[in-house]
């Protein structure tokens, strides 16, 4: 793996996520990134080239934040970086898997796919997941009340869609806390 472009990833996603609040922005892609890397090291079989750039790239073109076509942020980044075509089908063929929204009830074909979807799921659970919910929310002009609906139509689904042994175990811990923090706002919220 080529720690250079790893670097310039980084810096390519500061100035693409720049003044974004909404918890996709760069922060979300490196935890992204350190969740991949994780699970990777896990998994042997894996390309760690293909992984890490999936899991930085992830973002790069979601179509809540871009309008863009054909992934052309993610592959405008590979092609400056001089990452192979083999490579670079690769990494926008794991990037297109990802997405929960638009990939419903589907696991991704490759380990690779697998790894990175895995680690961007882990980022909606949990403590993080719970922060970025509501920093969607609040971003999108949400109530409170929708954002507690959005727990119970992605959130908490998540655990059960672990592609690989070490998503799985991760998301157990993230997924109980998930459960405890809905259980108290139902306990603070009792007399609304």
């Amino acid at each position: 793996m080529n720690d250079s472009v790893i670097q310039a990833a980084e810096a390519y996603l500061c100035t693409l996520f720049q003044n974004n609040s909404d918890g996709h922005d760069l922060s979300h892609s490196l935890r992204v990134y350190e969740n991949a890397m994780r699970i990777a090291a896990t998994e042997p079989a894996c390309d760690l080239t293909v992984v890490a750039l999936a899991a930085l790239l992830h973002d790069a073109d979601d179509h809540k934040l871009f309008a863009t076509q054909d992934q052309a942020n993610a592959r405008r980044f590979l092609a400056s970086q001089a990452v192979p075509e083999v490579q670079t089908s690769q990494i926008l063929r794991a990037i297109a898997s990802v997405s929960f929204s638009q990939n419903p009830g589907r696991r991704p074909d490759t380990l690779e796919g697998q790894i990175v979807q895995d680690a961007d799921r882990l980022d909606a659970m949990g403590a993080v997941g719970i922060a970025r919910t509501f920093a969607y929310g609040g971003a999108h002009g949400r109530s409170l009340a929708s954002s507690i609906a959005h727990f119970h139509e992605k959130l908490l689904l998540l655990q059960d869609t672990m592609n690989t042994t070490a998503g799985r175990e991760l998301a157990r811990t993230r997924h109980a806390f998930l459960e405890t923090f809905l259980e108290e706002y139902k306990q603070e919220t009792a007399r609304e």
